[in-house]
């Protein structure tokens, strides 16, 4: 019985020490399931810290603000044409920097900035001014961006001094033959320089106003007029007649060359913000241009000093828009003006504004042909499809509100010409029986008809009325 007892008592010390043995066990896997646990939550909050704090490159946080204008263009409008935002022959700037097609005119800007600082009455001195004065300005320079700029500080400095440097050289050379050297390629080989221009115009191609105006004041002390009025004479040989840039309108700043030479195209109807607040109606969209002549609107080139082609005027049922001249440069200039709207929030949009109205006007390749009948478009882009084809293009993706267009008042003002019941009468009426030599030559010959028989009617009433007397 004893023995039975004892052997109980061990089995029962065995199980308990077990028992602690397993619970022992227990809380050491618990404890340390919990630090791994610890461990994992301090990694994952250092991953999602890590994560919050790092700031965008390719859309940096502070792309809205008005200081940055420089901007990769949305893929939405690059598929629309790709070498219309692109640089072809040369890039100025960081974001085409050292592309190896670019390289052919990348080794003449160090030509033109000797040939700059060459007339200068001490090269070398100058020279390291600028490159003083563009390093006070980097983090200006590097606000501009919408992305983030990788180049170190001397290769961004050394970068905008040869850019700006080449710009303004090239601007003075053209204006001024004398300066040129006579076998100079870029401007003995004609197709060269259009394609600079081109280039220079493109937004994703630019460098900041503020840096040419640093390099100018210092590599032409004195400069024979401002840097505004030759950038805009320079371009005028490719965009209008030389000669022909507007001077009366007020100074205006650009934020770079192709904001500068879109502002220069400032339509002089341009709305003021207080007025469009004003108003609480919901704008339609123009008719395409054969529905508006249908209805009898007539179209007519505006063609006066000083207007240019964002200048539309309607007046007495007669729309006259100012001459387009529809080329390849004309076209990407118009692109990357619509690309530099979209992007900076802080501008007026009457290029977009412009392209979206001719867009409505040129609804098919009739709408085309028919406004290049009245000598509003001179098409030597291409075919009427190619020019219908470009203004539907040009104006899809694109944030528009007409609410707050330069062309709302004019827009409205040919919608209720074109609703007006009397005009539609009036305008059926003359297409039916004057739209063409044969219509009118019908009619007339109706007409004539009915005099002759109201006459021969009349004629024997009286006759009626009043006889002859019987002779006696």
């Amino acid at each position: 019985m004893e023995t039975n007892i004892g052997r109980n008592q061990n089995q029962n010390r065995n199980r308990n020490r077990d028992g602690e043995t397993r619970q022992s066990n227990h809380h050491d896997t618990t404890f340390t399931a919990a630090s791994a646990s610890s461990d994992l939550d301090k990694n994952w909050l250092r991953d999602k810290q890590s994560k919050m704090e790092k700031k965008p490159t390719l859309l940096g946080e502070k792309a809205g603000k008005s200081s940055c204008c420089i901007f990769r263009v949305p893929r939405s409008l690059v598929e629309i044409n790709q070498k219309a935002y692109h640089p072809l022959i040369i890039s100025i700037g960081p974001y085409h920097h050292d592309f190896e097609h670019l390289t052919m005119i990348e080794e003449h800007k160090w030509r033109f900035l000797r040939s700059l600082f060459g007339r200068t009455n001490n090269l070398w001195e100058n020279l390291g001014l600028c490159y003083q004065a563009v390093a006070s300005l980097e983090a200006d320079i590097r606000g501009c961006y919408s992305e983030t700029i990788g180049f170190e500080s001397s290769e961004l400095v050394e970068m905008m001094v040869v850019d700006g440097c080449f710009v303004i050289e090239l601007v003075c050379e053209l204006l001024d033959p004398k300066l040129q050297d006579p076998n100079d390629p870029i401007f003995k080989m004609d197709w060269i320089l259009p394609f600079v221009m081109r280039d220079l115009l493109k937004l994703e191609n630019q460098i900041p106003y503020f840096v040419l105006e640093k390099l100018f004041e210092i590599s032409v002390p004195n400069p024979g007029d401002t840097l505004q009025n030759l950038i805009l004479k320079f371009f005028s040989f490719s965009l209008e007649k030389p000669g022909s840039v507007r001077t009366n309108v007020r100074e205006f700043e650009g934020k770079h060359l192709l904001d500068l030479v879109r502002k220069s195209f400032r339509p002089q109807s341009s709305r003021s913000q207080s007025s469009l607040e004003k108003s609480n109606k919901h704008p339609q969209f123009i008719q395409p241009a054969k529905k508006l002549d249908r209805v009898g609107i007539k179209f007519e080139t505006r063609k006066r000093p000083n207007i240019f082609f964002l200048d539309v005027e309607f007046s007495n049922g007669v729309l006259r828009i100012p001459p387009l001249r529809m080329d390849d440069f004309i076209t990407c200039f118009i692109l990357n003006c619509v690309a530099f709207e979209q992007c900076y929030g802080h501008c007026e949009k009457f290029v977009t504004d412009y392209a979206t109205f001719m867009g409505c006007l040129i609804n098919n390749p009739n709408d085309a042909g028919f406004l290049s009948d009245h000598k509003i478009i001179e098409n030597y882009y291409g075919t009427d499809e190619q020019v219908t084809r470009f203004f539907d293009k040009v104006g899809k993706d694109v944030a528009f509100d007409l609410g707050k267009s330069y062309l709302y008042k004019l827009i409205e003002e040919v919608n209720e010409y074109y609703w007006n019941d009397w005009h539609v009468r009036w305008a059926s009426f003359m297409h039916t029986y004057f739209d063409t030599p044969w219509s009118f030559m019908s009619a007339l010959a109706a007409l004539i008809l009915l005099v002759l028989t109201m006459i021969q009617a009349f004629l024997a009433y009286y006759a009626y009325v009043h006889p002859p007397k019987q002779l006696p």
